[in-house]
């Protein structure tokens, strides 16, 4: 997109995703002692040094990816602003957007058995390293940019994989990738059509890999407040259950990392 639009100017245009507020309606009533809660409580009144170091502690003692073996279902959140129902069927969603280089694995495991759900739908959106979604420019749909968008459907195992980069940040919110999951509908000419949606949600990083990735090109460039897990509202509501465990790809952080994530869902669900 040549003119690129300031993620500022669209929060001022939209409103942001809430972040110190509710995070949207919830019927994931079984989740169990998230910690996410506690984690923000106890970073309040921290300087931003100290909430980093307590974020990392906490991010640490929290199990980053669930196991199938949890059964537990994951915790819904808000959809946000910046929702697009394009349901492109691709792995890599790059579209030559500079960045550090995320391979992400998404597995899908329904929670009534324990068991891999292979053929659902995992769609996924996030900014760039500025802080800027595909789709939008002042507020308003333009959708002829559909960058770091796209759907993959889970294997056998019940695992999605992307190729995408390690998400930026904007005013008001922690850095996160939004994830929906879809049940029941079929593929046809490289779009997803059909179903229903099981899962809303979103995907975060720990703050020991933010605090480097910032200090990269392009990130550095970006301007806007970044804001710490702990302090983010949405991630204080359920956030530690979908924390992403993160593997570097060799000594140079500029070569990617590799990260994973456990999606406990109800696949009959529509929340």
């Amino acid at each position: 997109m040549t003119d690129t639009p300031d993620p500022r100017s669209a929060e001022r245009e939209r409103g942001p995703e809430p972040a110190d507020g509710p995070a949207g309606a919830t019927r994931r009533t079984v989740i169990a002692a998230l910690g996410g809660a506690t984690l923000g409580a106890a970073a309040l009144g921290l300087t931003a040094a100290q909430a980093t170091a307590a974020a990392d502690r906490n991010d640490a003692a929290q199990p980053p990816a669930r196991t199938a073996a949890d059964c537990v279902l994951t915790p819904e959140q808000t959809e946000g602003p910046y929702y697009l129902d394009l349901e492109t069927v691709r792995k890599n969603i790059t579209e030559g957007k500079p960045g550090v280089p995320l391979t992400l694995r998404v597995k899908v495991i329904d929670t009534k058995t324990c068991s891999a759900l292979p053929g659902t739908a995992v769609d996924i959106w996030h900014c760039d390293a500025l802080g800027v979604y595909s789709g939008y420019v002042a507020g308003g749909s333009t959708p002829d940019t559909t960058f770091l968008r796209g759907v993959q459907l889970t294997d056998s195992t019940g695992v999605a994989e992307f190729t995408t980069i390690y998400p930026g940040w904007y005013v008001g919110r922690a850095l996160h990738i939004h994830v929906k999951t879809h049940a029941g509908g079929t593929v046809t000419d490289g779009t997803y059509h059909g179903g229903h949606v099981s899962h809303t949600g979103q995907l975060y990083f720990p703050e020991s890999y933010n605090s480097r990735i910032a200090t990269t090109a392009p990130y550095r460039s970006n301007t806007a407040t970044r804001t710490l897990n702990a302090r983010d509202g949405i991630y204080r509501n359920g956030g530690s259950s979908t924390l992403l465990t993160l593997t570097q790809i060799g000594s140079d952080l500029g070569k990617g990392v590799t990260g994973t994530v456990v999606l406990g869902v109800d696949p009959a669900a529509t929340p």
